[in-house]
């Protein structure tokens, strides 16, 4: 049996009718960049998430990279140019080089074990005169504890952005019970339209979202071109706007995306229950109050690395998400961080294997990776 790690063609075919003609729409009216398609996706993202303004970008990069910017223009004026952004070190490069895009400085902080999103419990003891901002990340798809970093931010008069890159559609329960998307905890948030994401494009894309309508207007200027009216520049900005194309398919795609939440919720009860009795296997672990969507199911094993080899020769793909702590990283050197400033991270970090992970996985393909992985790990007891 082969079992690719991530197949985008199949979600295709099952609404290709639809798409097409979307994207044929498109072509037709010869509307390419900016105009209708991208606002018309704009609201309806806006109305799914919660939030009262989205604005397309060309990446997920780009999208947290000019919510920083525009937190730094509107607030920051008396920040100075070292402002910090605490992160956590176990993400991907994206969520750092933003802050890094946005000429501040990455401050990165140890992970749960339990679920790998950030620790609040460790983000006071990396706190200095010139934190600024929290970038908590909902990695894989799974809520980051908003109610403790939201606390944490008001008692030291931070700024919260919300990296959602992997988390279109998840929810979190707040302490009065009710459950909220997440992208409306902070000031604002960026999404990330890569082609595997949940919502994915056909090519990169990005949305950043916010409550805040100084926030909003930043965004919209910034990318494109520092300008609200054409030729008519109020600042240096830059292009990173969301083509129309993109943004029709992905307003076909919003449709569906509930839908292939639950599947894919579907998916991860199954793994869980066939590979519940493994003591070698450690699983991802849901806390009550997250409703995550599954972007990823990474599991925890010994040897991951002849793991993957033997899922490959199987038929089966895998990824590592990620494969180096940020901190760790030739990229960051100049922060001077070593070995050992953030244990759980780096533990974690040589453990973790993403297995197959998409809607239309069949509950037979699922029992086929789980017999592999129970077949390798058995095999090194």
């Amino acid at each position: 049996m082969k079992v690719p790690f991530l197949d985008l063609k199949v979600q295709y075919t099952q609404i290709k009718t639809e798409l097409d003609a979307a994207i044929q729409e498109v072509i037709d009216n010869t509307a390419f960049v900016m105009g209708r398609y991208l606002q018309r996706f704009e609201a309806e993202f806006a109305v799914y998430q919660g939030l009262k303004h989205v604005l397309g970008t060309n990446s997920g990069t780009s999208a947290l990279a000019s919510s920083l910017m525009a937190v730094k223009k509107i607030y920051g004026k008396e920040w100075g140019d070292r402002w910090e952004v605490i992160l956590p070190a176990n993400t991907f490069i994206a969520s750092a080089e933003a802050v890094v895009h946005a000429a501040g400085v990455p401050v990165f902080t140890d992970i749960l074990e339990e679920t790998y999103n950030i620790d609040p419990d460790k983000i006071e003891s990396v706190i200095t005169e010139n934190s600024r901002v929290l970038l908590p990340v909902h990695l894989y798809g799974q809520p980051a504890d908003m109610t403790k970093v939201q606390q944490i931010a008001a008692r030291h008069d931070l700024l919260v952005v919300e990296d959602a890159a992997q988390a279109h559609g998840a929810r979190y329960r707040n302490g009065d019970g009710n459950w909220r998307r997440l992208g409306g905890f902070g000031i604002a948030a960026g999404f990330s339209f890569y082609p595997g994401k949940n919502l994915g494009a056909y090519g990169d894309g990005g949305a950043v979202g916010t409550n805040d309508p100084a926030i909003a207007e930043f965004v919209q200027m910034y990318r494109d071109h520092g300008s609200k009216i054409k030729y008519e520049h109020q600042f240096s900005g830059s292009t990173d706007r969301l083509d129309s194309l993109q943004a029709e398919i992905l307003r076909v795609k919003l449709k569906y995306l509930d839908e292939w939440n639950a599947k894919r919720r579907t998916n991860a009860e199954l793994y869980k229950k066939y590979f519940s009795g493994v003591d070698e296997i450690i699983q991802p672990q849901v806390p009550e109050w997250a409703e995550p969507v599954w972007h990823l199911f990474v599991i925890r094993v010994r040897d991951r690395i002849e793991l993957q080899a033997f899922l490959q020769e199987n038929g089966i793909g895998s990824g590592f998400h990620y494969k180096y702590p940020l901190h760790l990283q030739d990229a960051f050197t100049y922060l001077n961080y070593k070995p050992g400033d953030f244990p759980v991270t780096e533990k974690v970090m040589q453990e973790i294997i993403s297995l197959p992970m998409y809607p239309e996985l069949t509950e037979d393909q699922i029992r086929y990776v789980v017999e592999k992985v129970k077949e390798f790990v058995v095999s090194k007891r």
